[in-house]
């Protein structure tokens, strides 16, 4: 009998080997077949599954964003609001091998949206997720404090988080899981005891 193929499974195996692919040559060379070449598979095999580079590409895209989705829905429950923001944030940001492969394809791939409309889609929608998440950790940190510092400091904890991710990517020998980590820490120090105004958006 033919062996029965998961055909999420193989979807999977697909996009990770875009992720060698794009790592080792670069996103313009993530063509179907040479990602085909990679995964082992018949220019016809893969097509099966993507009948172009463009749903194999955002395919790719969408498997980094839930597989960081995953983990965090995988953290347990935490009630002190600044451990739980430490243990999200660690996931957004390349603290191994695992996430750090996903930080430099999530890169190359948002360069390529600048040019690529469905890519930039995918990316945008991202960027929101991104900007919602911080906004609720600044929520629960900040529960007393009026919308527009809140807005602030969404504006503050998203750009750094974006920040490390670059630094890590291009300078991953300096930017250590240690230094972020630091850098983290740090701004979450300064979040919680930095005076603001009280009240209504309005006040202060």
């Amino acid at each position: 009998m033919p062996k029965m193929v998961d055909p999420v499974e193989r979807r999977r195996e697909v996009a990770e080997a875009v992720w060698r692919v794009v790592r080792r040559d670069g996103l313009d060379r993530a063509s179907v077949r040479e990602v085909a070449r990679e995964a082992g598979l018949s220019m016809g095999s893969l097509r099966h599954y993507f009948a172009a580079q463009s749903e194999l590409l955002d395919f790719t895209l969408r498997t980094i964003i839930e597989r960081i989705d995953r983990r965090i829905a995988a953290l347990p429950e935490e009630a002190d609001p600044r451990l739980r923001a430490e243990r999200v944030l660690a996931e957004l940001l390349p603290m191994d091998a695992e996430r750090a492969a996903e930080n430099q394809v999530w890169l190359a791939f948002t360069a390529r949206a600048l040019v690529d409309p469905g890519l930039r889609a995918v990316r945008e929608q991202a960027h929101d997720r991104l900007r919602d998440g911080c906004r609720e950790l600044v929520r629960r940190l900040l529960p007393d404090e009026a919308d527009h510092h809140r807005e602030r400091e969404t504006d503050r904890l998203h750009a750094l988080v974006d920040g490390l991710a670059v630094h890590a990517a291009t300078r991953p020998d300096v930017y250590t899981p240690h230094r972020m980590r630091s850098a983290l820490a740090l701004h979450l120090d300064e979040l919680e005891c930095a005076p603001r105004g009280r009240g209504t958006a309005g006040s202060g």
